[in-house]
């Protein structure tokens, strides 16, 4: 069965880094990878916001905003709603579907994305899908779904640290690539 991988750690420790730089790798080596990426995105010294990206498209919008209008509010970002369905929701599904593509990402199960039902709904079918998966957990993330996805037997949970980082990189890719 595909290994299911998921990246944890405290915010700032760079599991986003990790997880584009090991999709970079197994790119390198030939497999395509899609589903969805979140970078935050600063105006000077500050957070504004967080950006989504398709990986197969490279469409992008906000997952997250100081400015968004509306949605449900984190801190003092808005989450939109519409560009995470139409983007993130788009990409997973199409990683899913798409036979051309080999393993499927999605970054971050976390508060904002939870509050979308249709990104709950295709992180489901991704963790079902017979490929593997590389993906990013909110280090405090609990809900049904996330508790689910942890307790799975075919899913690894990895923690990272400043500290193991390089060592936490070549042991997904090993893992990636034997499935």
């Amino acid at each position: 069965m595909p290994r299911k991988m998921l990246l944890t750690g405290r915010p700032g420790v760079g599991k986003t880094t990790l997880l584009i730089d090991t999709i970079r790798e197994l790119e390198r080596r030939g497999l395509k990878v899609g589903g969805m990426v979140t970078r935050e995105v600063r105006s000077g010294n500050v957070r504004v916001g967080f950006e989504i990206s398709d990986l197969a498209s490279g469409q992008k919008g906000w997952l997250a905003h100081v400015e968004q209008p509306e949605g449900p509010q984190i801190g003092k970002y808005r989450v939109n709603l519409k560009d995470l369905s139409e983007i993130g929701v788009n990409a997973i599904n199409r990683a899913i579907a798409d036979s051309a593509i080999s393993v499927i990402a999605i970054d971050e199960l976390g508060p904002m994305e939870l509050f979308s039902e249709d990104f709950k709904n295709a992180v489901e079918k991704a963790v079902e899908a017979e490929k593997p998966l590389i993906g990013t957990i909110h280090y405090k993330a609990r809900s049904r779904l996330t508790d689910n996805i942890r307790s799975r037997p075919d899913v690894k949970v990895l923690e990272i640290t400043h500290e193991n980082r390089s060592h936490i990189k070549r042991a997904v890719l090993d893992e990636l690539l034997q499935a």
